[in-house]
C-alpha cells in the first residue's frame, strides 16, 4: 500500500472528534453544496432554455420557407407550396414534418369588446402533438375534407380580454375591399405566455378561410413551417433546403426570426458560467484554508516524519490524499443533494415562476447526464489541483522546530 495514502487514512480515522473533525465537515459541506448548486443551476438552465424554445418551435417550426418580399406586414407574399419539399419531405435528410400556413389581419368583435388580431391559418397537417402542451382548454380545430372549418383556437390572453370561453362564437372582420366578416366558434384555448409574439395577438383558424378571403387556390399559402429531427442540424438542413427550392423563395430559422428571445436565452449561459466560476473560487479558497489549518495542527507529526527521513513530496502527498478524500466525500453528497432536489422539482414542480416574466409557470428541469459528469470531473480536477498550493508550506518546515512546536 502507498505509504502516504496509508498515513492519510489513519489520520482521517483518528480525527472523528474535536476541532479536526469540524474542519473536515466544513470541507465536505462546502464541496457538496457547491456541486449541488452547480448541478441545479445547469439542469435548470437547460430546462428553461428547452421549454421556451419548444414553445417557439411548436408555434413556428424550426425553419420557415416563404417568398422573398420587402413587405413588413404580417400578411406574407403568397406562393404555390406544391413543391418537392412539401410533397416528399422524406427526400430531405433530417426533416421530420412540414406544414403550410398563412396570416391575415382582422378585428375580433363581441357584444362588449373589440380587439385587433392576426389570424394564422393552418391545415390538417398542423402538428397538433407538438402543440398539445400549449393547449390548456378545449380541443384543436377539426378539419373537414371538403368544407371550411368555421372554428378557431384563441389564446388565454385574448379570451380574458374579450370574456370568451370554449363554445362561444365571435365575429372576425377583415380589412379588405369589400370588407368581409366570418362567424367562428371557439373550440380551444392555448397559452404560451409569449404574449408579445403569440398570445397577445394570434388566433388559429382553418387556412381555407384565408385562402377564400384572398381568392387563392388551395395550393397557395403564405409559407411552410419545417420541423427537423435534430435541433443541432437546423443550419445544415436549412442550407440543403435553400439549395433545392426556387430562387424567389427563402429559408429563415425561427431562431433568427425571433432572435430577441433566443439571444436572451443565450445570455443565461454566461450568467450560469459566471456562477460556476464563483462557486469554484469559494470552494478553492475554503479548501486552501482548511488544508493550511490541518498542516499547522499536524506540525509536530510533519517534523517527526522529516526527522525519520521522509521527503517533502511524501509529506505533501499525505495532506493531498487527505484533501482528495474530503473532496470525494463532498462530491458524493453534492450529487445526492443536487440530483435529489432536481428530481423533486421535476416530479412535483415545487418552485413556481411568474409566467408573465419568465414565459413558464414553474422552474423546469432537463436531465443532461453529460453535464452532471462534466461538473463532477471539473470540480474534482480544479479543487484537487488547488491542494498543491497550501501544501507547499511543508517544504519550509524545519524538523527540529516542528518537533518542539506546541
Amino acid at each position: 500500500m502507498n505509504l502516504s495514502y496509508f498515513i492519510a487514512k489513519r489520520i482521517s480515522r483518528q480525527q472523528k472528534e474535536g476541532f479536526s473533525a469540524t474542519i473536515h465537515k466544513i470541507a465536505v459541506v462546502s464541496v457538496s453544496l457547491g456541486l449541488a448548486a452547480a448541478i441545479s443551476s445547469f439542469l435548470i438552465m437547460h430546462g428553461f432554455q428547452e421549454a421556451v424554445k419548444q414553445k417557439m418551435y411548436s408555434f413556428s417550426g424550426h425553419l420557415v420557407v416563404s417568398a422573398l418580399s420587402y413587405n413588413n406586414s404580417m400578411e406574407e407574399t403568397p406562393f404555390d407550396f406544391n413543391l418537392d419539399l412539401y410533397n416528399n419531405p422524406e427526400h430531405y435528410e433530417g426533416v421530420r414534418h412540414i406544414q403550410e400556413y398563412a396570416h391575415k389581419t382582422g378585428l375580433l368583435k363581441t357584444e362588449e369588446e373589440i380587439l385587433g388580431v392576426v389570424i394564422k391559418g393552418v391545415s390538417k397537417r398542423f402538428d397538433t402533438l407538438a402543440f398539445a402542451e400549449t393547449m390548456i382548454e378545449g380541443r384543436f380545430i377539426h378539419f373537414p375534407d371538403s368544407a371550411v372549418a368555421n372554428e378557431v383556437v384563441i389564446s388565454k390572453v385574448i379570451a380574458n380580454k374579450l370574456k370568451l370561453k370554449t363554445g362561444d362564437e365571435l365575429v372576425v372582420h377583415f380589412f379588405q375591399n369589400p370588407p368581409r366578416l366570418r362567424k367562428l366558434k371557439v373550440t380551444g384555448i392555448y397559452e404560451t405566455n409569449l404574449s408579445e409574439y403569440f398570445d397577445g395577438k394570434m388566433i388559429i383558424s382553418d387556412i381555407r378561410i384565408v385562402q377564400r378571403l384572398n381568392e387563392w387556390a388551395d395550393s397557395i399559402a403564405g409559407g411552410l413551417e419545417v420541423f427537423v429531427k435534430d435541433i443541432n442540424q437546423v443550419e445544415t438542413i436549412g442550407e440543403d433546403i435553400h439549395n433545392s427550392i426556387d430562387y424567389d423563395l427563402q429559408v429563415t430559422s425561427t431562431a433568427y426570426k425571433y432572435q430577441q428571445v433566443f439571444q436572451w436565452l443565450e445570455l443565461i449561459n454566461r450568467q450560469v458560467n459566471i456562477l460556476l466560476v464563483i462557486i469554484l473560487t469559494v470552494i478553492c479558497i475554503n479548501m486552501i484554508s482548511i488544508v493550511l489549518i490541518l498542516v499547522m495542527e499536524r506540525t509536530q507529526m510533519i517534523g517527526m516524519l522529516k526527522a525519520m527521513g521522509a521527503t517533502n513530496g511524501l509529506v505533501r502527498s499525505i495532506f493531498i490524499n487527505n484533501g482528495v478524500n474530503l473532496i470525494t466525500r463532498g462530491l458524493f453528497w453534492g450529487n445526492v443533494i443536487g440530483l435529489g432536489f432536481c428530481y423533486l422539482q421535476y416530479q412535483f414542480r415545487i418552485i413556481p415562476l411568474n409566467a408573465h416574466d419568465y414565459y413558464i409557470s414553474y422552474v423546469p428541469i432537463s436531465w443532461h447526464w453529460d453535464v452532471v459528469l462534466l461538473l463532477n470531473v471539473l470540480m474534482f480536477a480544479v479543487v484537487s489541483a488547488v491542494l498543491l498550493l497550501p501544501t507547499m508550506i511543508i517544504s519550509r518546515i524545519n524538523p527540529i522546530k516542528a518537533i518542539k512546536f506546541d
